[in-house]
């Protein structure tokens, strides 16, 4: 389709929608300036833009889009009985493996099977590649209708919601305090292998596996606690939250099995820290574990026990498209003109779980194509990457070996996975000086603080200043649940002020706070990104040049503001204003300005 007749159809989007009074005039000349400013591989459609960016309700656009496009609408009550979901999973059975997860990717499930002829109902039907989804599926004819996207979510978590089988075997399990007089120093590996011999255990284990994946958990604790018992933790949209206490078993013998079920650890080693992995295949998805066990004193000295966490690595949550990392305006086109440029170094940074791995993935994905060599030097590995060579870390081939290897690798493109100290920098810097495009992560507290975090490495300022195209700080803030968010009354106008807002933003913002329902993890659900993106310009470029004995971050970040940057607290700001996220969520998450 051409770019005119493309703008044809936006335009005639915009018009309805301005008729039926969903935006105004003013509104869509800003989101047609947005869609056209946004580079045409990752240009969005004028309606997500709407929705994305001026905050405009999402079934009131894609209605009246569907209408506009003459797709009917399907369940309009929003009411959803078990014979739809019943249908609804008899006929993904149907289809080839992997494909309802294209089509649940894209928000459109399998509605309604006439004979031969498929009802996709989807929360965006005007969106291509669904019918390219349906063009593959094994029905001579489909037809696509148009569903609220909460209740197309409503549909699939039925859908989905199956019995853990693993957990409902613990159910038939006794459980009786065990005599802990006269216990030997040490670990009586007999006994352990009598309770590991418990097929409850594996049970406990496994099942805590598979809910992880369901509950979209990002990491699992085992935490030994006083005497025998044992608590598990998820960490779910950033908070850890007890899932499971199992009490009156060996801590080492649920850290026994949990060692036995991972690749690259030794069961029988417990007074040095060691890292490993599990793979398993769950509804229909293969799942890896990245295994982190550390020996820890409890009050029991004579004990060996161990913390493990667990981080759950599944690659459907993969973001490969930039327009969904949720960057504001100012931070989305500096971000993607520093990652088109054909050398640099883009440097990421943030504290661990701050989404820094996500945004690098989506940036890469945005630039790889068969004419480029890619390499990643990463440990561990979290993601595979299509199209992409992802170095090996091992005894033989360590992590400075590999940053040596790779200059003589022929690369286009390289992801280190963190610079760390003085070499791993200057081979960063070697190759964005030699005409590589690079990326990498840091772990500081803002963007201008990685300027100096480097000097302070040791790498020259004028090293700094030509070879980086811009440092993006991030975090993740949770997400206020849309169904039960309700608005704060009272607002004490202190708080809003000690987050930078003025009086008048104060008085025209709605505050919300969460209230909690049987949808969401306590008025929250799921997260999204705050960012801070520094792009080096001639400006910024000169500051850092002309430094002497010491950067002058304050110097940075004040010329960053001025040319349109948002700190860290002026995107969770804006986030505010949007209803996404709460006053505390910022607060807590950020620093002063």
């Amino acid at each position: 389709m051409s770019t005119n007749v493309r703008n044809s159809i936006g335009r005639r989007i915009g018009d309805l929608l301005v008729k039926k009074g969903v935006i105004d005039n003013d509104q869509l000349e800003r989101a047609l300036e947005i869609q056209a400013s946004e580079p045409e591989s990752v240009r969005r459609r004028l309606g997500n833009v709407i929705i994305e960016e001026l905050g405009a309700d999402r079934h009131d656009v894609m209605s009246n889009m569907s209408e506009l496009y003459a797709f009917r609408e399907v369940l309009p009550s929003g009411e959803v009985d078990q014979n739809l979901v019943d249908n609804t999973r008899a006929i993904i059975e149907e289809l080839p493996d992997g494909m309802e997860d294209q089509l649940f990717h894209r928000n459109t499930i399998p509605y309604e099977r006439r004979g031969n002829r498929l009802v996709l109902a989807s929360a965006d039907p005007t969106d291509p590649g669904i019918s390219d989804i349906a063009s593959r599926l094994p029905f001579k004819q489909y037809e696509l209708v148009y569903c609220r996207l909460e209740t197309i979510q409503k549909i699939t978590e039925q859908v989905y919601k199956q019995k853990n089988e693993f957990l409902d075997l613990l159910d038939e399990y006794d459980y009786e305090e065990p005599d802990l007089t006269g216990e030997e120093e040490g670990v009586d590996e007999e006994q352990l292998d009598a309770e590991i011999n418990q097929s409850m255990l594996n049970s406990l284990v496994e099942g805590m596996l598979v809910e992880a994946v369901r509950k979209d958990v990002s990491d699992i604790h085992v935490i030994p606690g006083a005497g025998n018992k044992t608590d598990i933790f998820f960490r779910l949209d950033g908070k850890l939250q007890l899932w499971h206490t199992q009490p009156n078993l060996k801590p080492e013998a649920l850290s026994a099995v949990v060692k036995d079920k991972s690749r690259n650890v030794d069961r029988f080693e417990r007074d040095s820290a060691q890292d490993g992995f599990i793979q398993r295949r769950i509804d229909g998805t293969n799942i890896r574990y990245r295994v982190s066990i550390l020996p820890i004193v409890g009050e029991e000295f004579d004990r060996k026990l161990e913390s493990i966490v667990i981080r759950v690595l599944d690659d459907r949550k993969v973001i490969t498209d930039l327009n969904k990392l949720g960057l504001q305006n100012q931070a989305f086109d500096d971000f993607n003109k520093a990652i088109r440029k054909p050398s640099g170094i883009v440097i990421i940074t943030g504290p661990t779980g701050s989404g820094k791995s996500t945004t690098l993935v989506a940036a890469l994905y945005s630039v790889v194509d068969p004419s480029v060599n890619v390499l990643t030097v990463e440990e561990p590995v979290e993601y595979l990457i299509r199209g992409v060579r992802q170095l090996k870390i091992s005894h033989n081939m360590t992590f400075d070996n590999a940053m040596r290897g790779i200059l003589r690798h022929d690369p286009d493109i390289v992801l280190v996975g963190e610079i760390r100290d003085l070499l791993t920098a200057e081979i960063a810097i070697k190759l964005a000086n030699t005409g590589h495009l690079t990326f990498s992560t840091l772990h500081t507290n803002d963007a201008p603080s990685a300027v100096a975090r480097l000097f302070k490495m040791g790498v020259e300022p004028f090293l700094i200043a030509n070879a980086i195209n811009l440092v993006m700080a991030q975090r993740l803030v949770r997400k206020l649940c849309e169904i039960c968010k309700r608005e704060m009354e009272d607002v004490n106008p202190e708080l809003p002020r000690s987050l930078g807002f003025t009086d008048e933003e104060i008085e025209e913002t709605t505050f919300y706070e969460p209230a909690g329902c049987d949808k969401c993890n306590r008025g929250f659900k799921g997260r999204i990104a705050i960012h801070e993106a520094l792009y080096f310009d001639k400006q910024i470029k000169n500051i850092v040049f002309e430094s002497g004995d010491e950067i002058d971050e304050d110097q940075i970040r004040q010329q960053a503001i001025k040319n349109g940057m948002l700190t860290l607290r002026a995107s969770g700001r804006e986030r505010i204003k949007a209803g996404i996220t709460t006053l505390d969520e910022i607060v807590a998450t950020t620093l002063e300005d």
